[in-house]
């Protein structure tokens, strides 16, 4: 199993050392691929200077994020494609421990781990949550898609996904209309058409939470209309077996707009807060949704079945 790790950069050379050095410095050898969406700062002068330790793409124009993430993957040799923003970082045992876990898993088409969010200083402020029962654990492929939609399996940003080359080529890349606004999500959905998931209950990556952030610059209402465009295609793609005991999807846009709407709140956001209050927040069924996401949670990885899933135990 090859890994190739692709890098994705625009205009932030001092961010994109630490990413790229996270990359050469793995336990295991991995190939690395900058794909730089045509900088204007002396980026294209560094990657030529580190020589054939580097694939190095450049675009001619600026195609933005996806693109870019897009033309990154054409140009890597690696059965496996580990994702990585150029203001992100992956710890050095990163590559191992995926492969590893993928390995115990021959039908796994994507792979995932704890992340830790950091500050400009590398300070840690959180980490994402434990999810599942040992050091790694599988989901197949017929509990994805109901997993995504409940909210009980999330792949996360790049910084923490992996995922087969294959199945990434057979869904035509990321959508360059999603530019940078759930443009991962949507394609983390398509992948795992295709296989199995992997999940690593480990931190082995860090996302850097700054004001320059792509996601940053959008507002809550833009980030409720694609996350309403996404379960909409996640419900879609629901295998038959849970249809039964899924919520309606009118009812599940109610949540998210509940969702969005407190998390204004919480953020002291009162424009936006005041912008999207609506009746949403006064519906019984949105409130029921949002605490049973929280509860189904806690009581699907408690299952006793799930520990025949287990990869690697604690």
């Amino acid at each position: 199993m090859k890994f190739s790790v692709v890098i994705t950069t625009y205009n932030r050379l001092n961010l994109l050392k630490r990413a790229i050095n996270s990359a050469l410095n793995q336990t295991i050898p991995c190939e690395v691929v900058v794909a730089d969406d045509c900088s204007s700062d002396e980026t294209e002068k560094y990657l030529k200077s580190l020589g054939n330790s580097v694939v190095y793409h450049r675009n001619e124009v600026n195609k933005g994020h996806a693109a870019t993430v897009n033309v990154g993957v054409q140009q890597a040799s690696g059965d496996w494609i580990k994702f990585l923003d150029d203001d992100d970082y992956l710890a050095p045992n990163c590559i191992a421990e995926m492969t590893r876990a993928i390995a115990l898993c021959p039908g796994a088409v994507i792979c995932s781990c704890i992340a830790a969010q950091v500050d400009s200083h590398e300070t840690e402020l959180s980490r994402t949550p434990q999810i599942g029962p040992g050091l790694a654990f599988y989901i197949p492929q017929a509990d994805i898609h109901y997993g995504m939609l409940l909210e009980l399996v999330p792949f996360g940003t790049p910084v923490q996904v992996a995922c087969q080359r294959d199945a990434f080529c057979q869904t035509y890349g990321w959508d360059s209309q999603l530019d940078t606004n759930c443009d991962d999500i949507d394609s983390w959905i398509r992948i795992a058409q295709f296989g199995h998931a992997v999940f690593l209950n480990q931190c082995l990556a860090y996302r850097t939470i700054w004001p320059g952030a792509y996601n940053q610059k959008l507002s809550f209402s833009q980030r409720l209309k694609a996350n309403i465009m996404i379960k909409e295609k996640i419900y879609a793609l629901v295998d038959p077996k849970h249809q039964s005991h899924l919520p309606t999807l009118e009812n599940i846009k109610n949540y998210l707009k509940l969702h969005w709407t407190l998390a204004a709140l919480k953020q002291r956001n009162f424009h936006s807060f005041l912008l999207m209050l609506d009746k949403t927040m006064f519906l019984p069924v949105s409130w029921q949704i949002l605490l049973a996401t929280v509860l189904s949670r806690k009581s699907y990885f408690c299952n006793s079945n799930l520990r025949k899933f287990i990869l690697i135990k604690s």
